[in-house]
């Protein structure tokens, strides 16, 4: 039995805030099964094989948390604590320039904080595609009928969803991909970093992931993701 290259290093931007979520405080405070979704993220990815280290860009205005409140579970699972930035962009060029020096690292993962339930077996999928390609991500295809409003949505027209798919993270790149994309990132605005990627001319590979790897973004996803949680651990203990 061949055991895996512990190469990868996760990147999990964790600087954003509560606007959308109907919060004063950030979004990953909230809780998930008696735990902070940015917990719940980071035990899943710190549990993979592959996985060597986890650096979370965190604000300025959340460190005194992180460190104190919740600084066991940091230590404990060996996350590094960097600063983000203003623009996600900026939190994940400080993850990079973090991880940049250690040769034992081939694959970033970058994953939003806010999709704390995402299978082992869809990570082992992206982290083996983007071996293979450089550069890869989870997505799903588009199931539900596509409209485009047209006139302000006095009118609109059906889009052919059959080349379309919902991006989801992680998204995994070749260190050197993804150094090469953030050194000709001028601040133009990007989607997510497979834009970045795809810019520099690197082709990212779709790699099919499973709809409950559901990104936290309003309360209601709260209710959703208990539910998510709740039948994945019954799964695993069948």
């Amino acid at each position: 039995m061949t055991t895996s290259p512990q190469n990868v290093a996760v990147i999990l931007p964790a600087a954003g805030s509560g606007r959308r979520f109907g919060q004063d405080e950030n979004k990953l405070f909230a809780r998930l099964a008696g735990q902070p979704i940015w917990l719940v993220a980071a035990e899943r990815l710190r549990a993979h094989r592959r996985v060597a280290r986890i650096v979370m860009p965190i604000s300025d205005q959340d460190r005194p948390r992180f460190e104190g409140e919740f600084g066991s579970q940091v230590d404990a699972l060996g996350i590094e604590l960097a600063c983000g930035g203003a623009e996600r962009t900026d939190s994940v060029r400080a993850g990079v320039e973090r991880v940049a020096d250690d040769t034992a690292v081939q694959l970033i993962a970058i994953h939003d904080a806010a999709r704390p339930l995402v299978r082992n077996a869809d990570l082992d999928a992206v982290f083996a595609k983007a071996d293979q390609t450089g550069a890869a991500i989870l997505a799903t295809p588009v199931t539900a009928t596509v409209k485009q409003s047209l006139d302000a949505g006095a009118s609109c027209r059906t889009v052919d969803r059959s080349t379309l798919w919902l991006a989801q993270t992680p998204q995994v790149f070749a260190i050197d991909v993804l150094q090469r994309a953030y050194a000709k990132h001028r601040g133009r605005p990007a989607t997510d970093d497979a834009e970045l990627v795809g810019r520099i001319g690197v082709q990212v590979a779709l790699v099919p992931g499973s709809p409950d790897n559901l990104k936290i973004t309003h309360p209601n996803d709260l209710i959703v993701a208990e539910a998510i949680l709740k039948t994945q651990h019954e799964s695993n203990h069948a």
